[in-house]
């Protein structure tokens, strides 16, 4: 049966999601129409393409929230909320309310921090235990689930996070000692596994997958232990049902491959072949008999169409080793991370559609690459495949002589700018005269639904670009004069030109292609549309100086020009797989480069170039962090090098643990970083403690945006106090944790009143205290 109809790793198209996902934020919000939905989903996506075996993931919120409601692990501070005990549950299923108001907070208690799923776009909810933590079983989702696809006609196999994995991702509790062995808790989570399965194997499930994705990790041997500990402890419960182990992203070392193959009670390994290549040569070099092996030879994270003759070669190599009926093709992790459907759009051209893949596609792939294995070859489609690869690499539109040459031409110098930050903070605070705690946002405010319909209708040529223009002019006056009433220092002009930080500048640079559908899952609800970099990058005209010139021309405070930098745009578009990365990132800082040196020829004084997704891009593995984060940094510095002294540059970073990289982020010398710090408890805040120096401006986030929470001026100006024990009064700048884009102005209007209150007070303070 995997032989010929091979599972491969489908999630539920996240778009089809949104619209019922967004009654949930509504007060009024009909929560019963989820469930609803839903199912209609199942059945859209229960019959995809002749696969045979469907993987059934969490299709409507992160997995590992889910399972934290499953084992009733939720953070003393939310069981207080919601009146539970974790020292000591006393049964009932917990419901929407409880789940959401975790994720999202409420007015009551913030929201749990929300991370990088490793070194992807995608992010997860962290779950925080501690010691006196006891797991029951408090939800039955993933049961529930199994028995309504299986009733629907639909036989899928339940996917559940490890339970090694889920306790690696989690982090003490507030209040518990950073030293806390979170692995210490195996003995009390395991039994909740046992019922979780037994309640799937009575409901008639034959398989199981279990995500242990942390093996692909720097692991000690204690670590490596647990997972052996854990599934000799499983054993029993699993006898009689077919486990897969699945792990992605990377390679397996020697240790943590020996530990996969010898964990018990597990029918088949799952191995990301794609970007985990050298895992290749442990499965050759010993395979144990009589198992499966899950070949992840077709990609998961790209949308680029696989090398079939390649990966069939791959695949019988593997064949040769594991044997012709435990082979498995399959992709190389969940298809989560790339578009639903290729049929969806309409507007790409033939050639480059020719060369694409998106989910659906994907399966394609993988059911013929195992037809093949079985005899069965469709060669007009192994032709058809070879010549749009063969087309790729011939194409005139991918190579730019100019571009390649002005990369290459990079490598002499570092591109640091001449004088130190020190210097240049004294020279910006001369022409800026700024206060001390300078109040800023971060760039975006809300796109109201009035603004997303006005550049809808002149995307589609429903209203002339006068009145476009008239029309953003008169939201970025509202955003600037709500500013000005408010007090901020450093003004922003809301990006209402902008769809998202990555696609709106892609569709002015040379090199990208856009799709009409191809969404991807950000975090909960929110879905991104990555470009395609298919060519050489680089910027034909200015992007926007037009917007900022004009946002400036309406105030006396500064403005900021609002950029996204190169390595974000990188790690935030499906990237051409056919050069290396960095080479593609410097044709990125090239074009930014031009942009900026335009922006400050405008008269912009203070110029941001965010950098979200710096520390997402770092690879898994630690011997490969330096070479990374030296062309991630440099790549940066490119930018901004030819500016002068008196022009400030910032930067933003947000949702990800930046302690392990402080060191290149000061290496990158910005003049002012605003980085995330309130829903990840103030962390970052910690590596200042422990002694670190930073000299260039600074602003950790005071209040978290992703939540509808309103802070109060008390809580911010709290949160700032903390900041100044450790930070510098002079570099210290007061802001949110990130853009306002996702929220209502019913909630930024009095979080922005506070925390500019809340700075105020910490100024007068600070001056009595002369």
């Amino acid at each position: 049966l995997f032989r010929k109809w091979p599972p491969t790793l489908l999630d539920i198209p996240v778009w089809d999601q949104r619209e019922s996902l967004s009654l949930l934020w509504n007060p009024s919000g009909i929560r019963r129409a989820v469930p609803r939905i839903c199912r209609r989903l199942l059945l859209i996506s229960g019959h995809p393409s002749g696969n045979r075996c469907l993987m059934l993931g969490s299709s409507t919120s992160p997995a590992i929230l889910s399972l934290t409601m499953t084992r009733c692990s939720m953070p003393h501070r939310c069981s207080e909320l919601f009146h539970l005990d974790t020292a000591g549950w006393n049964g009932g299923e917990i419901g929407f309310d409880t789940y959401f108001s975790m994720a999202r907070g409420n007015v009551s208690v913030p929201a749990m921090e929300m991370t990088k799923w490793f070194d992807t776009n995608y992010h997860f909810i962290v779950p925080e235990l501690g010691p006196d933590v006891n797991f029951s079983y408090a939800s039955h989702k993933a049961v529930d689930e199994y028995k309504e696809a299986k009733a629907l006609g639909v036989n899928t196999v339940p996917v559940l996070i490890g339970p090694v994995s889920y306790l690696l991702l989690s982090k003490p509790a507030k209040g518990v000692e950073k030293t806390f062995s979170l692995l210490s808790l195996l003995p009390k989570i395991l039994p909740i596994y046992k019922e979780v399965i037994s309640e799937l194997k009575a409901a008639g499930a034959s398989w199981i997958q279990f995500d242990e994705p942390t093996l692909v990790l720097d692991l000690d041997s204690h670590k490596l232990q647990a997972f052996t500990a854990a599934y000799d402890d499983l054993e029993s419960t699993l006898s009689g049902l077919n486990v897969l182990i699945e792990t992605y992203f990377a390679d397996l070392t020697a240790e943590a491959y020996k530990t996969l193959i010898g964990l018990k009670g597990v029918t088949a390994y799952g191995l990301d072949l794609v970007r985990g290549a050298q895992t290749l040569d442990l499965v050759k070099s010993n395979f144990p008999k009589g198992k499966y092996l899950f070949a992840g030879v077709v990609d998961g994270r790209n949308i680029w169409a696989n090398d079939l003759a390649a990966s069939f070669s791959t695949l019988k190599e593997l064949e040769a080793v594991v044997g012709k009926e435990n082979l498995v093709v399959s992709t190389s992790c969940s298809l989560l991370h790339t578009a639903v459907d290729l049929v969806n759009e309409t507007k790409l051209d033939n050639e480059i559609k020719s060369w694409l893949a998106f989910a659906a596609q994907k399966v394609v792939e993988v059911n013929a690459l195992a037809k093949a294995l079985a005899g069965q070859k469709d060669e007009a489609f192994f032709s058809a495949n070879a010549a749009a690869q063969a087309s790729r690499k011939s194409s005139p539109r991918v190579t730019n002589e100019a571009v390649q040459k002005a990369a290459a031409a990079l490598k002499g110098s570092d591109h640091r700018r001449a004088t130190n930050v020190s210097a240049r903070l004294d020279a910006q605070q001369k022409k800026l005269n700024l206060p001390i705690l300078p109040t800023t946002t971060i760039g975006s405010f809300p796109q109201t639904l009035e603004l997303r319909r006005v550049r809808r209708e002149f995307k589609a040529n429903k209203i002339s670009e006068d009145d476009y223009i008239k029309a953003i002019k008169e939201e970025i006056k509202k955003v600037v004069d709500l500013q000005e009433e408010l007090d901020i220092d450093v003004l922003v002009h809301g990006e209402p030109e902008r769809n998202d930080m990555v696609e709106y500048f892609g569709e002015q640079l040379s090199g990208f292609a856009f799709t009409v559908n191809g969404w991807v899952q950000s975090y909960g609800s929110r879905c991104v549309k990555p470009p395609i970099i298919y060519g050489d990058v680089s910027r034909p005209k200015p992007m926007t100086v037009f917007w900022s010139s004009t946002a400036q021309s309406m105030t006396a405070r500064p403005m900021k020009g609002m950029l996204t930098g190169p390595v974000t745009i990188l790690n935030w578009s499906f990237v051409r797989n056919d050069q290396p990365r960095f080479e593609t990132c410097y044709q990125i800082a090239l074009a930014i480069k031009d942009e900026v040196e335009d922006l400050e020829k405008a008269g912009i004084n203070v110029i941001q170039i965010d950098e979200a997704a710096l520390r997402e891009g770092l690879p898994l593995r630690k011997s490969e962090h330096a070479f990374y984060l030296k062309w991630a940094v440099h790549s940066f510095r490119i930018t901004n090098c030819g500016v002068q002294d008196t022009t400030q540059i910032h930067t933003h970073m947000c949702y990800s643990n930046f302690n392990d990289i402080i060191h290149s982020i000061i290496d990158m010398d910005a003049d002012v970083i605003t980085i995330e710090n309130s829903r990840s408890d103030e962390k970052l805040l910690s590596v200042f403690r422990e002694g670190v120096k930073y000299g260039a401006g600074i602003g950790p986030g005071v209040y978290d945006i992703h939540s509808p929470r309103i802070p109060s001026t008390e809580e911010i100006a709290d949160r700032i106090n903390k900041m100044l024990a450790v930070l510098e009064t002079n570099i210290l700048w007061v802001n949110p944790d990130c853009g306002l884009k996702t929220r209502k102005y019913a909630e930024v209007k009095p979080a922005l009143n506070n925390m500019v209150a809340a700075a105020k007070l910490l100024r007068t303070q600070l001056a009595s205290a002369k």
